[in-house]
């Protein structure tokens, strides 16, 4: 019998065949071709999530849905609150992506714009309309913020998460909490387990930077609030003396093989592709055939 976490994915039933196992991806529309040439050397059925980018036009995310899906794999298209312009923008992107990409899966957020500019404020009014219900939406991402949110504190931001979580199950849906990328794995290992000693037991996704220049990683670390400290980043394997050349996250990768454990619960890796989807994939590739996985 189908249970609450096959709603998510199938494999967060089984343990995990090695870190890597049951990994999901991040695309924007323009990268459609990436994917497509990354492919052949991805496992069928792996999570895409597709985000709401601005300046995006409707048609290209619903085109990159249904792209994602005639591949084999499962679009879990992004929901932007803020950037929502009406309740018809909402409900048509959400019907389309239903109807036309088999979408069974939703990720939402509230966005960057301080102030909504259209009628939704955050993540928790898209879910109130009971519009992901109405059209099968099984299961609902939301974001978790291991180093801190950067408009509420610890507490707001933990009581925020828990309301999110019983409001989606209260709808009949899965809750996912997919985190905000990182270099430092003692922050994600620490906000795990005090996730977990809080009672929150939904399945967690741990948000990697996939390999890219490392003065990119930078710059999208300060552009997202993430720590990207000297001590940090020599943990990650980049020394912020000599910025030139790439970095993947081997090293952070291999402290989650070494310490996720039972206390940490169902978790699985979310890979952001700041460096190119092609490029991410090709990354995965090795590391599972280093470790022989």
């Amino acid at each position: 019998m189908p249970t609450a976490a096959t709603h998510l994915h199938p494999n967060w039933d089984l343990p995990p065949n090695g870190i890597l196992d049951g990994y999901s991806i991040e695309i924007t529309a323009k990268d459609v071709e990436d994917l497509r040439a990354a492919a052949p050397k991805m496992p069928p059925e792996t999570p895409i999530a597709i985000t709401f980018l601005p300046g995006e036009e409707q048609d290209a995310r619903i085109a990159a849905a249904v792209a994602v899906r005639e591949m084999g794999f499962e679009p879990m298209p992004h929901f932007s609150a803020r950037r929502i312009l009406s309740h018809e923008e909402f409900e048509g992107y959400l019907a389309a992506v239903v109807e036309q990409a088999g979408v069974r899966r939703c990720f939402v957020v509230a966005g960057d714009p301080p102030e909504p500019q259209g009628p939704f404020f955050d993540t928790a009014a898209l879910i109130a309309t009971g519009a992901f219900e109405r059209n099968g939406i099984m299961a609902i991402g939301i974001g978790g913020h291991p180093e801190g949110h950067p408009n509420m504190t610890d507490p707001q931001a933990w009581d925020v998460l828990e309301m999110k979580i019983a409001e989606i199950e209260r709808r009949g849906m899965a809750p996912l909490i997919v985190t905000q990328f990182g270099f430092d794995p003692d922050a994600f290992l620490d906000w795990l387990r005090k996730a977990r000693l809080r009672g929150i037991d939904a399945p967690i996704r741990i948000g990697v930077p996939g390999p890219a220049g490392i003065k990119k990683l930078l710059r999208f670390a300060a552009r997202c609030g993430v720590g990207a400290s000297a001590s940090v980043m020599r943990k990650y394997g980049v020394s912020l003396g000599n910025l030139i050349g790439s970095a993947g996250p081997d090293r952070l990768v291999d402290e989650f093989a070494a310490k996720l454990g039972n206390e940490h619960g169902r978790v699985r890796l979310h890979f952001y592709p700041f460096g190119g989807v092609e490029n991410t994939i090709d990354w995965i590739v090795r590391y599972n055939d280093k470790y022989g996985e």
